[in-house]
Protein backbone atom coordinates (compact mmCIF):
# COMPACT_ATOMS: atom_id res chain seq x y z
CA UNK A 1 0.00 0.00 0.00
CA UNK A 2 3.09 2.65 -0.07
CA UNK A 3 2.98 3.09 -3.68
CA UNK A 4 -0.64 4.03 -3.56
CA UNK A 5 -0.73 7.60 -2.57
CA UNK A 6 -2.70 8.86 0.57
CA UNK A 7 -4.10 12.10 -0.78
CA UNK A 8 -5.88 10.47 -3.24
CA UNK A 9 -8.98 8.52 -2.57
CA UNK A 10 -9.18 4.92 -2.57
CA UNK A 11 -12.66 5.07 -3.92
CA UNK A 12 -14.57 7.89 -5.37
CA UNK A 13 -18.11 7.71 -6.70
CA UNK A 14 -19.22 10.54 -8.72
CA UNK A 15 -22.98 10.74 -10.09
CA UNK A 16 -23.82 7.34 -9.60
CA UNK A 17 -27.48 6.41 -10.64
CA UNK A 18 -29.43 3.43 -10.63
CA UNK A 19 -32.75 2.43 -11.46
CA UNK A 20 -34.60 -0.56 -11.25
CA UNK A 21 -37.70 -0.04 -13.82
CA UNK A 22 -39.64 3.44 -12.30
CA UNK A 23 -38.11 2.78 -8.66
CA UNK A 24 -34.95 5.31 -8.70
CA UNK A 25 -32.92 3.46 -6.01
CA UNK A 26 -29.42 5.72 -6.21
CA UNK A 27 -29.84 9.20 -7.95
CA UNK A 28 -26.59 11.33 -8.65
CA UNK A 29 -24.97 10.22 -5.54
CA UNK A 30 -20.97 11.43 -4.84
CA UNK A 31 -18.89 9.44 -2.29
CA UNK A 32 -15.32 9.25 -1.46
CA UNK A 33 -13.63 6.74 0.74
CA UNK A 34 -9.83 7.83 1.51
CA UNK A 35 -7.08 4.99 2.65
CA UNK A 36 -6.48 4.52 6.32
CA UNK A 37 -10.45 5.29 6.96
CA UNK A 38 -13.28 4.03 8.31
CA UNK A 39 -16.35 5.31 6.49
CA UNK A 40 -19.83 4.52 7.60
CA UNK A 41 -23.06 4.29 5.16
CA UNK A 42 -26.43 5.44 6.78
CA UNK A 43 -29.38 5.55 5.90
CA UNK A 44 -32.99 3.85 6.69
CA UNK A 45 -34.24 1.13 5.02
CA UNK A 46 -34.66 1.42 1.42
CA UNK A 47 -32.66 4.59 1.31
CA UNK A 48 -30.12 2.83 -1.26
CA UNK A 49 -27.16 1.94 1.01
CA UNK A 50 -26.76 -1.79 0.04
CA UNK A 51 -27.81 -0.78 -3.84
CA UNK A 52 -24.54 1.25 -4.13
CA UNK A 53 -22.31 -1.03 -2.07
CA UNK A 54 -23.60 -3.53 -4.06
CA UNK A 55 -22.17 -1.82 -7.65
CA UNK A 56 -18.63 -1.03 -6.00
CA UNK A 57 -18.33 -4.82 -5.54
CA UNK A 58 -20.01 -5.81 -9.32
CA UNK A 59 -23.28 -7.33 -8.69
CA UNK A 60 -24.93 -4.48 -10.01
CA UNK A 61 -23.84 -1.79 -13.03
CA UNK A 62 -24.61 2.09 -12.58
CA UNK A 63 -26.95 2.93 -14.91
CA UNK A 64 -24.94 6.75 -14.91
CA UNK A 65 -22.07 8.03 -13.38
CA UNK A 66 -18.76 6.80 -12.84
CA UNK A 67 -16.14 4.95 -9.99
CA UNK A 68 -12.35 5.62 -9.83
CA UNK A 69 -9.92 3.95 -8.07
CA UNK A 70 -6.89 5.99 -6.30
CA UNK A 71 -7.82 8.33 -9.02
CA UNK A 72 -7.88 6.10 -12.41
CA UNK A 73 -11.72 5.46 -13.54
CA UNK A 74 -13.21 1.45 -13.83
CA UNK A 75 -15.44 -0.56 -14.61
CA UNK A 76 -16.73 -2.82 -12.56
CA UNK A 77 -18.61 -5.53 -14.34
CA UNK A 78 -18.59 -8.46 -12.19
CA UNK A 79 -17.23 -9.59 -8.34
CA UNK A 80 -14.32 -11.06 -10.22
CA UNK A 81 -13.53 -7.01 -11.21
CA UNK A 82 -14.11 -5.79 -7.99
CA UNK A 83 -11.26 -8.32 -6.28
CA UNK A 84 -9.31 -7.25 -9.41
CA UNK A 85 -9.45 -3.73 -8.08
CA UNK A 86 -8.89 -4.75 -4.60
CA UNK A 87 -12.39 -4.53 -3.56
CA UNK A 88 -13.88 -7.05 -1.06
CA UNK A 89 -17.45 -7.25 0.20
CA UNK A 90 -18.30 -9.07 3.89
CA UNK A 91 -22.09 -9.89 3.39
CA UNK A 92 -24.20 -9.86 6.07
CA UNK A 93 -25.01 -13.83 5.24
CA UNK A 94 -21.87 -15.29 5.34
CA UNK A 95 -21.29 -17.44 2.50
CA UNK A 96 -18.69 -20.02 3.74
CA UNK A 97 -18.70 -24.27 3.37
CA UNK A 98 -19.24 -25.65 6.55
CA UNK A 99 -17.63 -29.33 6.00
CA UNK A 100 -14.56 -27.14 5.19
CA UNK A 101 -12.11 -25.77 7.07
CA UNK A 102 -10.92 -22.22 7.41
CA UNK A 103 -7.97 -22.70 5.48
CA UNK A 104 -10.44 -24.72 2.19
CA UNK A 105 -12.47 -21.93 2.99
CA UNK A 106 -10.16 -19.11 2.54
CA UNK A 107 -8.58 -20.34 -0.97
CA UNK A 108 -11.86 -21.71 -2.65
CA UNK A 109 -12.18 -20.27 -5.66
CA UNK A 110 -8.79 -18.92 -6.26
CA UNK A 111 -6.46 -19.95 -9.18
CA UNK A 112 -3.84 -21.04 -7.24
CA UNK A 113 -3.70 -25.07 -7.90
CA UNK A 114 -1.74 -27.75 -7.08
CA UNK A 115 -0.03 -29.30 -4.31
CA UNK A 116 3.57 -27.64 -3.89
CA UNK A 117 1.48 -24.83 -3.33
CA UNK A 118 -0.14 -25.42 0.06
CA UNK A 119 2.67 -24.16 2.12
CA UNK A 120 3.03 -20.89 0.78
CA UNK A 121 -0.82 -21.16 1.01
CA UNK A 122 -0.41 -21.41 4.69
CA UNK A 123 2.35 -19.17 4.84
CA UNK A 124 0.16 -16.41 3.30
CA UNK A 125 -2.94 -16.83 5.45
CA UNK A 126 -0.39 -16.70 8.73
CA UNK A 127 1.06 -13.64 7.27
CA UNK A 128 -2.41 -11.62 6.86
CA UNK A 129 -3.68 -13.24 9.98
CA UNK A 130 -0.47 -11.32 11.84
CA UNK A 131 -0.80 -8.29 10.13
CA UNK A 132 -4.06 -7.23 10.82
CA UNK A 133 -4.43 -9.50 14.08
CA UNK A 134 -7.08 -12.32 12.48
CA UNK A 135 -6.27 -14.73 14.56
CA UNK A 136 -7.70 -17.95 13.18
CA UNK A 137 -7.44 -21.71 13.79
CA UNK A 138 -6.55 -22.75 10.19
CA UNK A 139 -7.53 -26.25 10.27
CA UNK A 140 -11.03 -25.83 12.34
CA UNK A 141 -13.71 -26.63 10.54
CA UNK A 142 -16.74 -24.01 9.38
CA UNK A 143 -19.66 -25.90 11.26
CA UNK A 144 -17.25 -25.90 14.60
CA UNK A 145 -16.65 -21.85 14.66
CA UNK A 146 -18.43 -19.56 16.28
CA UNK A 147 -19.77 -16.77 14.27
CA UNK A 148 -17.28 -13.87 14.82
CA UNK A 149 -15.17 -16.88 13.92
CA UNK A 150 -16.83 -17.35 10.01
CA UNK A 151 -16.64 -13.33 10.28
CA UNK A 152 -12.82 -13.79 10.79
CA UNK A 153 -12.67 -16.21 7.97
CA UNK A 154 -14.99 -13.84 5.61
CA UNK A 155 -12.37 -11.25 6.21
CA UNK A 156 -9.03 -13.24 5.12
CA UNK A 157 -10.69 -14.71 2.27
CA UNK A 158 -10.85 -10.80 0.96
CA UNK A 159 -7.76 -10.03 2.25
CA UNK A 160 -6.30 -13.13 0.25
CA UNK A 161 -7.45 -11.87 -3.03
CA UNK A 162 -5.30 -9.10 -2.44
CA UNK A 163 -8.40 -6.63 -0.97
CA UNK A 164 -7.48 -3.46 1.07
CA UNK A 165 -11.05 -2.11 0.25
CA UNK A 166 -13.75 -3.63 2.63
CA UNK A 167 -17.28 -3.63 2.37
CA UNK A 168 -19.13 -4.90 5.66
CA UNK A 169 -22.84 -5.16 5.39
CA UNK A 170 -24.24 -4.96 8.75
CA UNK A 171 -21.04 -7.18 10.29
CA UNK A 172 -22.38 -6.72 14.06
CA UNK A 173 -25.51 -7.73 13.26
CA UNK A 174 -25.29 -11.48 14.61
CA UNK A 175 -22.50 -10.62 17.25
CA UNK A 176 -22.59 -10.56 21.01
CA UNK A 177 -21.19 -6.78 22.31
CA UNK A 178 -17.84 -8.63 23.20
CA UNK A 179 -17.56 -10.59 20.26
CA UNK A 180 -18.49 -6.52 18.44
CA UNK A 181 -15.36 -5.15 20.08
CA UNK A 182 -13.22 -7.68 19.42
CA UNK A 183 -14.25 -6.92 15.19
CA UNK A 184 -13.82 -3.05 16.12
CA UNK A 185 -10.33 -3.83 17.24
CA UNK A 186 -9.51 -6.06 14.20
CA UNK A 187 -10.86 -2.83 12.22
CA UNK A 188 -8.65 0.08 13.37
CA UNK A 189 -5.64 -2.08 13.43
CA UNK A 190 -7.13 -2.39 8.99
CA UNK A 191 -7.28 0.87 9.07
CA UNK A 192 -4.12 1.69 10.83
CA UNK A 193 -1.93 -0.57 7.76
CA UNK A 194 -3.49 1.69 4.90
CA UNK A 195 -6.63 -0.02 4.40
CA UNK A 196 -10.27 1.97 3.65
CA UNK A 197 -13.33 0.62 4.89
CA UNK A 198 -17.03 0.89 4.30
CA UNK A 199 -19.75 -0.14 7.27
CA UNK A 200 -23.17 -0.22 6.06
CA UNK A 201 -24.96 -0.06 9.44
CA UNK A 202 -27.79 1.23 11.56
CA UNK A 203 -26.71 1.41 14.88
CA UNK A 204 -26.11 4.87 15.68
CA UNK A 205 -23.95 3.97 18.89
CA UNK A 206 -21.34 1.94 16.79
CA UNK A 207 -21.24 4.60 13.91
CA UNK A 208 -20.19 7.22 16.91
CA UNK A 209 -17.89 4.99 18.47
CA UNK A 210 -15.58 3.05 15.22
CA UNK A 211 -16.41 5.07 11.93
CA UNK A 212 -14.31 8.52 11.29
CA UNK A 213 -16.99 9.85 8.55
CA UNK A 214 -20.13 9.28 7.88
CA UNK A 215 -22.26 9.80 4.79
CA UNK A 216 -25.93 9.39 4.90
CA UNK A 217 -28.05 8.53 2.24
CA UNK A 218 -31.87 9.57 2.18
CA UNK A 219 -34.79 8.10 -0.56
CA UNK A 220 -31.73 7.05 -2.81
CA UNK A 221 -29.88 10.73 -2.57
CA UNK A 222 -26.73 11.37 -0.49
CA UNK A 223 -27.75 14.18 1.54
CA UNK A 224 -24.70 15.26 3.73
CA UNK A 225 -21.33 13.93 4.57
CA UNK A 226 -19.83 14.43 7.81
CA UNK A 227 -16.75 13.47 10.41
CA UNK A 228 -17.78 11.63 13.16
CA UNK A 229 -16.40 13.90 15.77
CA UNK A 230 -18.71 16.86 14.43
CA UNK A 231 -21.69 15.97 14.71
CA UNK A 232 -24.37 13.37 17.12
CA UNK A 233 -26.60 10.29 17.44
CA UNK A 234 -29.50 12.78 16.81
CA UNK A 235 -27.96 14.81 14.29
CA UNK A 236 -27.24 11.68 12.71
CA UNK A 237 -31.29 10.82 12.88
CA UNK A 238 -32.29 13.79 11.64
CA UNK A 239 -30.47 13.86 8.51
CA UNK A 240 -31.71 10.57 7.94
CA UNK A 241 -35.26 11.02 8.54
CA UNK A 242 -35.39 14.32 7.35
CA UNK A 243 -37.26 15.90 10.57
CA UNK A 244 -36.43 15.64 14.01
CA UNK A 245 -36.96 11.94 16.02
CA UNK A 246 -37.19 11.59 20.08
CA UNK A 247 -34.74 8.97 20.72
CA UNK A 248 -36.23 7.78 23.76
CA UNK A 249 -38.40 4.51 24.47
CA UNK A 250 -41.06 5.22 27.96
CA UNK A 251 -40.65 2.08 30.28
CA UNK A 252 -44.08 3.18 32.24
CA UNK A 253 -44.29 0.98 35.67
CA UNK A 254 -45.97 -2.47 35.78
CA UNK A 255 -49.63 -1.99 36.99
CA UNK A 256 -51.07 -5.11 36.54
CA UNK A 257 -50.46 -8.04 39.27
CA UNK A 258 -50.26 -11.70 38.75
CA UNK A 259 -48.78 -13.72 36.19
CA UNK A 260 -49.96 -14.84 32.38
CA UNK A 261 -48.36 -18.04 31.46
CA UNK A 262 -46.09 -20.30 33.51
CA UNK A 263 -43.96 -22.40 31.31
CA UNK A 264 -42.57 -25.38 33.17
CA UNK A 265 -39.34 -27.62 31.34
CA UNK A 266 -40.42 -26.98 27.76
CA UNK A 267 -38.19 -29.42 25.85
CA UNK A 268 -38.81 -29.05 21.42
CA UNK A 269 -36.60 -31.36 19.49
CA UNK A 270 -36.40 -31.48 15.58
CA UNK A 271 -36.90 -33.87 12.91
CA UNK A 272 -33.75 -35.43 13.49
CA UNK A 273 -34.20 -35.77 17.23
CA UNK A 274 -32.06 -32.62 17.53
CA UNK A 275 -33.36 -30.49 20.61
CA UNK A 276 -33.66 -27.09 19.51
CA UNK A 277 -34.75 -26.28 23.47
CA UNK A 278 -34.00 -28.27 26.21
CA UNK A 279 -35.74 -27.77 29.83
CA UNK A 280 -37.18 -23.87 29.08
CA UNK A 281 -38.57 -22.70 32.35
CA UNK A 282 -39.77 -18.90 32.85
CA UNK A 283 -43.00 -16.95 33.87
CA UNK A 284 -44.91 -14.36 31.26
CA UNK A 285 -46.64 -11.50 33.66
CA UNK A 286 -49.39 -9.32 33.11
CA UNK A 287 -48.47 -5.70 31.77
CA UNK A 288 -44.67 -6.95 31.14
CA UNK A 289 -42.48 -7.10 28.45
CA UNK A 290 -40.15 -9.88 28.61
CA UNK A 291 -37.43 -9.88 26.43
CA UNK A 292 -35.55 -12.93 24.55
CA UNK A 293 -32.09 -12.12 24.01
CA UNK A 294 -30.13 -14.69 21.78
CA UNK A 295 -27.82 -15.43 19.29
CA UNK A 296 -29.61 -16.65 15.65
CA UNK A 297 -31.02 -19.92 16.43
CA UNK A 298 -30.63 -19.99 19.81
CA UNK A 299 -34.31 -21.21 19.92
CA UNK A 300 -36.24 -18.33 19.74
CA UNK A 301 -38.49 -19.66 16.78
CA UNK A 302 -38.75 -22.34 18.87
CA UNK A 303 -40.31 -21.17 21.69
CA UNK A 304 -42.22 -18.62 19.85
CA UNK A 305 -44.27 -21.30 17.48
CA UNK A 306 -44.17 -23.69 20.83
CA UNK A 307 -46.44 -21.32 22.96
CA UNK A 308 -48.34 -20.43 19.84
CA UNK A 309 -49.92 -23.68 19.26
CA UNK A 310 -47.87 -24.29 15.92
CA UNK A 311 -45.51 -26.78 17.73
CA UNK A 312 -45.95 -29.68 19.89
CA UNK A 313 -42.90 -30.05 22.34
CA UNK A 314 -41.24 -33.62 23.43
CA UNK A 315 -41.72 -32.96 26.80
CA UNK A 316 -42.87 -29.73 28.91
CA UNK A 317 -46.06 -27.73 29.80
CA UNK A 318 -47.94 -24.21 29.08
CA UNK A 319 -49.99 -23.41 31.71
CA UNK A 320 -52.72 -20.93 32.06
CA UNK A 321 -54.28 -20.53 35.44
CA UNK A 322 -52.84 -24.18 36.16
CA UNK A 323 -54.48 -25.33 32.39
CA UNK A 324 -51.94 -26.75 30.15
CA UNK A 325 -52.33 -25.32 26.29
CA UNK A 326 -50.39 -27.71 25.21
CA UNK A 327 -52.10 -29.81 22.55
CA UNK A 328 -55.00 -27.37 22.49
CA UNK A 329 -56.78 -25.77 19.45
CA UNK A 330 -56.47 -21.66 18.87
CA UNK A 331 -60.48 -22.10 19.29
CA UNK A 332 -60.18 -24.00 22.50
CA UNK A 333 -57.01 -22.07 23.77
CA UNK A 334 -58.89 -18.73 22.87
CA UNK A 335 -62.00 -20.51 24.92
CA UNK A 336 -60.20 -20.73 28.33
CA UNK A 337 -59.28 -16.91 27.81
CA UNK A 338 -56.38 -16.42 26.60
CA UNK A 339 -56.78 -13.43 23.18
CA UNK A 340 -53.06 -14.24 21.40
CA UNK A 341 -51.50 -12.30 18.65
CA UNK A 342 -48.44 -13.88 17.15
CA UNK A 343 -46.15 -11.76 14.67
CA UNK A 344 -43.58 -14.50 13.47
CA UNK A 345 -40.48 -13.73 11.88
CA UNK A 346 -41.65 -14.76 8.29
CA UNK A 347 -43.97 -12.34 7.70
CA UNK A 348 -45.18 -13.12 4.19
CA UNK A 349 -44.73 -17.60 4.63
CA UNK A 350 -46.80 -17.53 8.01
CA UNK A 351 -48.10 -13.77 9.33
CA UNK A 352 -50.09 -12.97 5.94
CA UNK A 353 -51.39 -13.98 3.13
CA UNK A 354 -49.33 -12.77 0.57
CA UNK A 355 -51.44 -12.56 -2.42
CA UNK A 356 -54.31 -10.83 -0.70
CA UNK A 357 -54.67 -7.11 0.21
CA UNK A 358 -54.74 -5.78 3.65
CA UNK A 359 -58.57 -5.93 3.95
CA UNK A 360 -58.58 -9.68 3.53
CA UNK A 361 -55.33 -10.03 5.97
CA UNK A 362 -57.66 -8.61 8.32
CA UNK A 363 -60.25 -10.44 7.90
CA UNK A 364 -58.15 -13.57 8.44
CA UNK A 365 -57.88 -12.43 11.72
CA UNK A 366 -61.81 -11.44 12.47
CA UNK A 367 -63.65 -14.41 9.62
CA UNK A 368 -65.25 -15.87 12.21
CA UNK A 369 -66.94 -13.16 14.13
CA UNK A 370 -69.35 -12.96 11.35
CA UNK A 371 -72.38 -14.63 12.33
CA UNK A 372 -73.99 -15.03 9.29
CA UNK A 373 -73.69 -16.64 5.65
CA UNK A 374 -71.66 -14.17 4.33
CA UNK A 375 -68.60 -12.16 5.21
CA UNK A 376 -69.02 -8.27 5.78
CA UNK A 377 -65.29 -6.79 4.25
CA UNK A 378 -66.66 -3.43 5.48
CA UNK A 379 -65.05 -3.31 9.29
CA UNK A 380 -62.17 -4.79 7.91
CA UNK A 381 -61.89 -1.98 5.27
CA UNK A 382 -62.23 0.49 7.66
CA UNK A 383 -59.73 -1.12 10.07
CA UNK A 384 -57.04 -1.53 7.32
CA UNK A 385 -57.36 2.43 6.24
CA UNK A 386 -57.23 2.91 9.75
CA UNK A 387 -54.04 1.29 9.93
CA UNK A 388 -52.43 2.69 6.81
CA UNK A 389 -53.07 6.46 8.49
CA UNK A 390 -51.95 5.96 11.56
CA UNK A 391 -48.33 3.79 11.13
CA UNK A 392 -47.99 5.47 7.83
CA UNK A 393 -47.98 2.31 5.84
CA UNK A 394 -46.94 3.02 2.04
CA UNK A 395 -49.20 1.10 -0.04
CA UNK A 396 -51.75 1.68 -3.39
CA UNK A 397 -54.85 1.20 -1.42
CA UNK A 398 -55.97 -1.12 1.27
CA UNK A 399 -56.70 -3.92 -1.88
CA UNK A 400 -53.06 -4.15 -3.04
CA UNK A 401 -51.57 -7.45 -2.25
CA UNK A 402 -49.12 -7.04 0.40
CA UNK A 403 -46.27 -8.93 -0.93
CA UNK A 404 -46.25 -5.66 -3.64
CA UNK A 405 -45.27 -3.68 -0.39
CA UNK A 406 -42.02 -3.31 1.23
CA UNK A 407 -40.64 -5.47 4.16
CA UNK A 408 -41.53 -2.86 6.75
CA UNK A 409 -44.56 -1.80 5.06
CA UNK A 410 -45.46 -5.40 5.77
CA UNK A 411 -44.00 -5.59 9.00
CA UNK A 412 -46.35 -2.81 9.81
CA UNK A 413 -49.48 -4.92 8.40
CA UNK A 414 -49.07 -7.71 10.53
CA UNK A 415 -48.00 -5.61 13.46
CA UNK A 416 -51.03 -3.90 13.36
CA UNK A 417 -52.87 -6.18 12.46
CA UNK A 418 -52.53 -8.39 15.68
CA UNK A 419 -52.53 -5.12 17.70
CA UNK A 420 -55.67 -3.85 16.90
CA UNK A 421 -57.23 -7.70 17.32
CA UNK A 422 -57.19 -6.57 21.35
CA UNK A 423 -55.33 -9.52 22.96
CA UNK A 424 -54.03 -10.32 26.25
CA UNK A 425 -50.92 -11.97 25.25
CA UNK A 426 -48.65 -10.51 22.52
CA UNK A 427 -45.74 -12.92 21.02
CA UNK A 428 -43.41 -10.94 18.73
CA UNK A 429 -40.44 -11.65 16.74
CA UNK A 430 -38.22 -8.79 15.61
CA UNK A 431 -40.80 -6.45 15.57
CA UNK A 432 -38.99 -3.26 14.22
CA UNK A 433 -36.00 -5.35 11.93
CA UNK A 434 -37.14 -3.35 8.29
CA UNK A 435 -38.42 -0.87 9.85
CA UNK A 436 -36.52 3.02 9.87
CA UNK A 437 -35.96 4.79 12.78
CA UNK A 438 -39.37 6.97 12.83
CA UNK A 439 -41.41 3.96 12.60
CA UNK A 440 -39.35 1.80 14.96
CA UNK A 441 -40.38 3.93 17.75
CA UNK A 442 -43.30 4.63 16.49
CA UNK A 443 -44.08 0.14 17.46
CA UNK A 444 -42.10 0.52 20.65
CA UNK A 445 -45.32 2.79 21.57
CA UNK A 446 -47.65 0.53 20.29
CA UNK A 447 -45.88 -2.32 22.41
CA UNK A 448 -46.08 -0.21 25.34
CA UNK A 449 -49.56 0.94 25.25
CA UNK A 450 -50.31 -2.46 25.32
CA UNK A 451 -48.37 -3.51 28.39
CA UNK A 452 -50.10 -0.58 30.04
CA UNK A 453 -53.93 -2.67 29.26
CA UNK A 454 -52.38 -5.33 30.78
CA UNK A 455 -51.44 -7.59 27.78
CA UNK A 456 -48.19 -9.89 28.75
CA UNK A 457 -45.90 -9.58 25.63
CA UNK A 458 -42.96 -11.85 24.95
CA UNK A 459 -40.43 -9.50 22.58
CA UNK A 460 -37.71 -11.19 20.75
CA UNK A 461 -35.32 -9.28 19.55
CA UNK A 462 -31.81 -8.53 18.44
CA UNK A 463 -30.42 -5.18 19.54
CA UNK A 464 -29.50 -5.42 23.19
CA UNK A 465 -29.91 -1.32 23.59
CA UNK A 466 -33.27 -1.12 22.91
CA UNK A 467 -34.14 -4.56 25.27
CA UNK A 468 -32.19 -3.06 28.14
CA UNK A 469 -34.92 0.55 27.39
CA UNK A 470 -37.93 -1.48 26.88
CA UNK A 471 -38.30 -4.34 28.58
CA UNK A 472 -39.21 -4.93 32.08
CA UNK A 473 -36.89 -8.48 32.24
CA UNK A 474 -34.57 -10.13 29.79
CA UNK A 475 -34.41 -13.57 28.88
CA UNK A 476 -31.04 -15.07 27.41
CA UNK A 477 -31.21 -18.22 25.20
CA UNK A 478 -27.88 -20.31 24.22
CA UNK A 479 -28.35 -22.90 22.18
CA UNK A 480 -31.44 -24.01 23.02
CA UNK A 481 -31.16 -23.37 27.01
CA UNK A 482 -31.90 -20.40 29.68
CA UNK A 483 -28.75 -19.10 30.31
CA UNK A 484 -30.18 -16.28 32.49
CA UNK A 485 -33.36 -14.25 33.69
CA UNK A 486 -32.75 -10.75 34.52
CA UNK A 487 -34.28 -6.98 35.44
CA UNK A 488 -33.48 -4.93 32.45
CA UNK A 489 -32.67 -2.07 34.75
CA UNK A 490 -30.30 -4.26 36.80
CA UNK A 491 -28.29 -5.46 34.37
CA UNK A 492 -25.79 -4.59 31.17
CA UNK A 493 -25.23 -4.66 27.73
CA UNK A 494 -21.62 -6.71 28.56
CA UNK A 495 -23.73 -9.01 30.86
CA UNK A 496 -26.26 -10.13 28.34
CA UNK A 497 -23.43 -10.86 26.09
CA UNK A 498 -21.60 -13.15 28.20
CA UNK A 499 -24.73 -14.86 28.91
CA UNK A 500 -25.36 -15.16 25.44
CA UNK A 501 -22.17 -16.58 24.52
CA UNK A 502 -22.72 -18.98 27.87
CA UNK A 503 -20.03 -17.59 29.83
CA UNK A 504 -21.38 -17.47 32.92
CA UNK A 505 -22.88 -20.26 34.88
CA UNK A 506 -26.41 -21.68 33.75
CA UNK A 507 -28.94 -19.50 36.38
CA UNK A 508 -26.12 -16.65 37.38
CA UNK A 509 -28.45 -14.01 38.06
CA UNK A 510 -32.06 -15.32 37.45
CA UNK A 511 -34.57 -13.63 39.40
Amino acid sequence: MENKRQDIPAIELRGITKRFESVVANHNINLSLKRGEILALLGENGSGKTTLMNILAGIYKPDEGSVMIDGEPVTIHSPEDAIRHGIGMIHQHFKLVDVHTATDNIILGTKDTGFFLKKSRHNKIKELSEQYRLFIDPNKKVYNMSVSEKQTVEILKVLYRGADILILDEPTAVLTPQETQKLFEILRHMRDNGCAIIIITHKLGEVMEISDRVTVLRKGESVATVNTKDTNAKALTELMVGKAVELSIDRPQRKHDGNLLEIHHLTVSDENGVDKLSDVTFELNKGEILGVAGLAGSGQKELCETIAGLIKPRKGAVLYHEENIIGKTPAEIIKIGISMSFIPEDRLGMGLAASLGMTDNMLLKSYNKDKGAFLSRKEARRQAEGLIDKLEIVTPGAETPVRRLSGGNVQKVLLGREIDSNPNMLITAYPVRGLDINSSYTIYDAINKQKEKGVGVLFIGEDLDVMLELCDRIMVLCGGRVTGIVNAEETTKEALGLMMADAVKKGEGEQ
